[in-house]
């Protein structure tokens, strides 16, 4: 089952009610498994590089189908940062994007820019809680 729209939203509305506890300005990016955008949102004053950085978060979290901070590691690797380039340079292999999984399977992931690194996957993971 893909994640549908109404599902990207609820992740991205409970990911920016997050920041607003932490008190920062975030941009939240919902991609499907193939990393390709469903929703996004920017809240009021977050920084614009976040709106690459979330979406490039999200889509690395997706490719490999794990946390984009443990990807930071490998990042320089010839296999990662090979698939990376391929992908066409959209992947950011730092911490604040978390994968989406339901019944075993990716379906998709959640990637937020405008706080420290910490606080992105703070929030990326309160979004997918509300799934």
């Amino acid at each position: 089952m893909a994640l549908t729209l109404a599902e990207a939203q609820r992740i991205v509305a409970g990911a920016i009610a997050q920041a607003e506890e932490l008190n920062i300005k975030v941009n939240v990016a919902v991609c499907d498994a193939g990393g390709r955008l469903i929703s996004f949102g920017r809240m009021d004053g977050a920084i614009w590089a976040g709106v690459y950085g979330s979406q490039g978060k999200a889509v690395a979290s997706a490719g490999f189908g794990r946390a984009s901070g443990e990807l930071a590691e490998r990042a320089t690797q010839p296999t990662p940062a090979g698939i990376a380039a391929a992908e066409g340079g959209h992947m950011i292999m730092g911490q604040g994007g978390m994968p989406i999984f339901r019944n075993g399977a990716l379906e998709g992931a959640c990637g937020v820019g405008g706080g420290t690194s910490q606080q992105d996957e703070d929030c990326a993971s309160a979004g997918i809680s509300k799934l």
